[in-house]
């Protein structure tokens, strides 16, 4: 049954990430907002579900929900990569490492805040 939960989540997840991707990864700036766009938000989201979880506020099955189906299939390293890949190869090295760094920093800084806040 759990992996149903998963699937549904994950589901939603995959389909609000390429609503996100489709809105955002438009113009000619050759920096892929989008996908940055989703894993920052999707690292603060499933930073406040673990805290959740970890304090009890919310249960098993809504954890395997949202934050293993929905925030796994929602924020995305694979093309976080071929992204990366892709700005180099066309010559955007520091767009890339903008992109890497920014990613990192946001994401991570976004993490610590949440676990400050909820968890201590």
């Amino acid at each position: 049954m759990n992996f149903l939960i998963v699937a549904l989540g994950g589901g939603l997840g995959a389909i609000t990430r390429s609503i996100v991707s489709n809105r955002w990864n438009t113009g000619r700036l050759h920096f892929p907002k989008g996908t940055w766009i989703a894993n920052i938000s999707g690292s603060l989201l499933l930073a406040l579900i673990i805290a959740f979880h970890i304090n009890e506020r919310i249960s098993e099955g809504m954890w395997l929900f949202a934050g293993v189906g929905f925030c796994g299939a929602y924020t995305t390293f694979s093309t976080f990569g071929k992204e990366t890949v892709h700005l180099i190869i066309e010559g955007h090295v520091k767009k890339a490492l903008l992109y890497v760094l920014s990613s990192l920093l946001f994401s991570l800084t976004t993490v610590v805040i949440v676990f400050l806040l909820f968890l201590t």
